[in-house]
């Protein structure tokens, strides 16, 4: 083998790769650390040399004056000129534990001394910091820098905290279902690759078990978010970048099943996207204190998914993917409240406070979905000096949209006023979308929803000022004429192209519904009572309805007509997850300690797999059509049966397993507490 091709990014007067911008050339130490084991681990005399030189880049980016609080931590960019992003420690070791572990003996010996210097200091900053574990990415790159950067430099304190640290994340994470910074394609995959490398990488058998067991369930939940047709990850997503956002980057689908041949994910992951309902709903939970779970709902040419809360500015809180044949990518409809009519830039340093790389959304969020239909409220975060407020549906590519409708009527040019009974719908690729907006707080004189093209996208604004820059008094709380915060309201409902005549008769079936859309009267607030904000739409059988309090902007119910909604830990006709003891999907059932414990069902392949995350062992039993598997006790692990050939990896394991219908295949277990350090 030859060389590494270097990217062409790469700047050989720097010694790192480049990033180009009109605010100047950035040099970024994170993708130096990754460059440099990438060429450790091609291992050619020629890398080896450029690995010492791209190195020695890197490790000018550290912070090395002892009396700086971030002593150890590591510049964001090159040009930065203190350390700002706490978390470049944690990517740059990433990338510098692994590649020493793997291929450290193929630098020179005053190399490797830099290196490890490096890394013991910057563990050092990384325990100063002590990243909370709701943190779910930079939590677990904690977790497998300690870990592993313990074991690499013999420090068996170091390495116990990175193991304890990962009992942590599970323990906070299995309280209520999937991760604090939930469904995200871009944050996940970061979990996923860092429980990959302790997998791979840890001697700490019991570390890698509880590794594995983590990755089983995250890709549970990721493989439940492939929409098969756009092979995108649908949404809600706790957090993404633009170019997630809008499809430009390689479907989503693509990374899992790489995830599937490398072994980042067990194989019978597969089941979930291949033996799965064409539509089907996936409710899961992540913080109900915070009002944190996402509802996403497949069909055959779309997923449409919406969050109970918003979780910040990335946030796609509600949010459609949908097929277009022929088309290079799928369409997306995205949600975001916008204030003072920001939009997008493309540089990475903005200075234009109007434009930033991504669109964020400035406004709090309510939500409620069941199947193709949801009910969205949104209030702006804040308003100080104001000359436009709004809650924007964005339809990527307004090229590719066919048709636009406003009631039964084809939409005249754009810009076009929507009136505030009127029904939008809009055609695209295979699905037809209807919007109906609900109550708006006009803070002015024009407020108007209005369709209009912005940036190549079609855009339904709902505005609840547009005119002159102004503050808001009325809107100060503590303040002396509060009366609750903005509403801005929407119903949204997608169909497939074939459940309707055509888009008339959609519109005609959505506004044909009951819609009750109330709000009690306003009053000046001294803290002490409620202002409720109720809507409830019910149509065919089907009831949704939501209610918030104006005063505190805090959600109050969400039902549907089965009655009010809770907060499942994950809830799929194929994977459930319950704390309740015991689990049920189909005709299998699992049996395991009050812990979190999960069940996902594959019959036609005569495939079931069980989880269970307990922190002490308990008695275990997975009943399956035509088998069971039953444990005196286990920890944290999982059981696999397929086909009768039965799997079990497990912390703490008591006893041998008994297995009737079938026979133990493979049985991998440690002791509680073993040390990883030396062995």
């Amino acid at each position: 083998m030859g060389p590494l091709s270097l990217p062409d990014e790469f700047d050989p007067a720097a010694c790192l790769p480049a990033k180009v911008t009109e605010n100047g050339v950035y040099h970024e130490s994170r993708r130096g650390a990754r460059l440099a084991a990438e060429l450790v681990a091609s291992g050619t005399p020629q890398d080896l040399r450029l690995a010492e030189r791209v190195l020695d880049a890197v490790l000018a980016c550290q912070e090395r004056h002892s009396d700086d609080p971030h002593y150890g931590n590591f510049l964001w960019m090159a040009e930065d000129e203190a350390v700002e992003d706490l978390n470049a420690v944690e990517f740059n070791l990433e990338a510098l534990i692994p590649m020493m572990v793997r291929h450290g003996e193929r630098l020179p010996a005053d190399a490797q001394a830099r290196v490890l210097e490096a890394i013991r200091l910057g563990l050092r900053e990384i325990e100063r910091l002590d990243v909370l574990v709701a943190y779910s990415n930079i939590a677990m790159l904690d977790i497998v820098n300690t870990a592993l950067g313990g074991e690499l430099l013999d420090e068996a304190g170091i390495a116990a905290r990175g193991y304890r640290k990962l009992v942590e994340w599970m323990a906070f994470t299995d309280q209520r279902g999937i991760p604090f910074e939930y469904n995200s394609p871009t944050y996940t995959p970061v979990v996923i690759r860092a429980l990959k490398l302790l997998d791979e990488l840890t001697r700490h058998s019991e570390t890698r078990i509880r590794a594995r067991t983590a990755a089983a369930r995250l890709g549970l939940s990721a493989a439940l978010h492939i929409h098969l047709r756009t092979g995108r990850w649908a949404g809600p997503h706790s957090r993404a970048y633009h170019p997630t956002v809008i499809c430009e980057t390689e479907p989503e689908r693509l990374t899992f099943e790489r995830w599937l041949e490398d072994g980042t994910l067990p194989a019978w992951l597969g089941d979930a996207l291949h033996c799965r309902p064409r539509e089907m709903q996936v409710d899961e939970t992540a913080f109900p204190e915070r009002d944190m779970s996402i509802t996403t709902y497949h069909s055959r040419s779309f997923s449409l998914g919406t969050a109970t809360s918003g979780f910040g500015g990335q946030a796609n809180v509600m949010m459609v993917h949908y097929d277009r044949p022929g088309a290079d990518r799928p369409g997306v409809l995205y949600t975001r409240y916008l204030v003072n009519d920001k939009w997008l830039g493309d540089f990475y340093h903005a200075t234009d406070r109007t434009r930033s790389r991504n669109l964020i959304d400035e406004g709090r969020f309510y939500g409620v979905q069941s199947g193709s239909r949801a009910i969205g409220l949104y209030t702006p975060s804040r308003l100080s000096v104001t000359s436009s407020a709004e809650a924007a549906l964005i339809f990527t590519d307004r090229a590719a949209i066919d048709g636009i409708w406003i009631g039964e009527a084809r939409a005249p040019a754009l810009p076009a006023v929507v009136g505030q009974d009127e029904v939008v719908v809009i055609e695209s690729g295979a699905v037809r979308m209807a919007v109906r907006p609900l109550a708006r707080t006009a803070l002015g004189r024009s407020a108007p929803v209005r369709l209009v093209e912005r940036g190549g996208n079609l855009v339904l604004q709902l505005y609840n000022y547009l005119g002159p820059e102004k503050r808001f008094w009325e809107l100060n709380w503590p303040g002396a004429f509060y009366q609750g915060t903005p509403q801005c309201g929407l119903y949204l409902e997608v169909a497939e192209r074939c459940q309707h005549a055509n888009a008339p008769a959609f519109a005609r079936t959505v506004s044909a519904g009951r819609l009750l859309d109330h709000t009690e009267p306003g009053f000046v607030y001294a803290g002490e009572r409620e202002r409720l904000w109720r809507v409830e739409y019910a149509r065919d059988g089907a009831l949704l309805g939501i209610e918030v309090d104006l005063m505190s902007w805090q959600l109050r119910r969400r039902w549907t007509e089965a009655g009010d909604l809770g907060w499942p830990m994950l809830a799929s006709p194929i994977a459930r997850e319950t704390r309740s003891g015991e689990v049920i999907v189909g005709d299998a059932r699992l049996r395991c300690g009050p812990e979190a414990g999960w069940l996902f069902a594959c019959p036609e392949r005569n495939r079931w797999v069980a989880g269970y995350h307990g922190l002490s062992p308990a008695p275990f039993e997975l009943t399956v059509p035509g088998g069971r598997v039953s444990v005196e006790a286990m920890g944290t692990g999982t059981v696999v049966w397929d086909a009768g050939a039965v799997r079990v990896e497990a912390v703490s394991l008591a006893g041998m397993p008994h297995v009737e219908g079938g026979a133990l295949q493979s049985l991998s277990t440690c002791l509680e507490g073993e040390h990883g350090i030396g062995h």
